[in-house]
């Protein structure tokens, strides 16, 4: 924990299973599976489902922001580009997440504060990596 006064709560176990090679299943006992592949050949690697969780879960509080915002979300994509570092581990250096939005109604001030609110404030992925690998964003507001 980072303070005295931080708690915590378990989250529900997950389960990883190797298949064969260099693939494994992960998810939560009696849930869905991921299929997870280290060469990324036959699904994506670890790192790719790191970004991925980043990206996504920037992306769930952004659809409910706009949508508290009575803007609701119409249609969202992101591609994430990411920097690494060279050496081992090869950990994330850095990553852009750039945003897709079509929410009818919306400015691109709101469209921007609630990606800024999500990826500063309210991702629970990107809280949880080394704050010396900067998230940053763009964002193209469609109609």
């Amino acid at each position: 924990m980072n303070s005295p006064s931080a708690s915590a709560s378990a989250h529900a176990p997950i389960d990883v299973e190797w298949v064969d090679g260099l693939t494994f299943e992960a998810g939560r006992p009696h849930g869905p599976k991921v299929r997870i592949d280290g060469d990324a050949q036959n699904a994506p690697s670890p790192f790719d489902l790191l970004l991925a969780a980043i990206a996504s879960c920037a992306s769930v509080d952004v659809v409910t922001i706009l949508s508290k915002q009575r803007t609701p979300v119409h249609s969202l994509s992101v591609r994430v580009e990411a920097r690494r570092v060279d050496s081992v581990p090869r950990h994330l250096a850095g990553a852009t997440l750039h945003f897709r939005i079509n929410a009818p109604g919306t400015t691109p001030e709101k469209a921007q504060r609630a990606v800024e609110l999500s990826v500063t404030k309210y991702c629970s992925v990107r809280s949880s990596l080394d704050t010396e690998a900067p998230i940053t964003w763009t964002i193209d507001l469609s109609s």
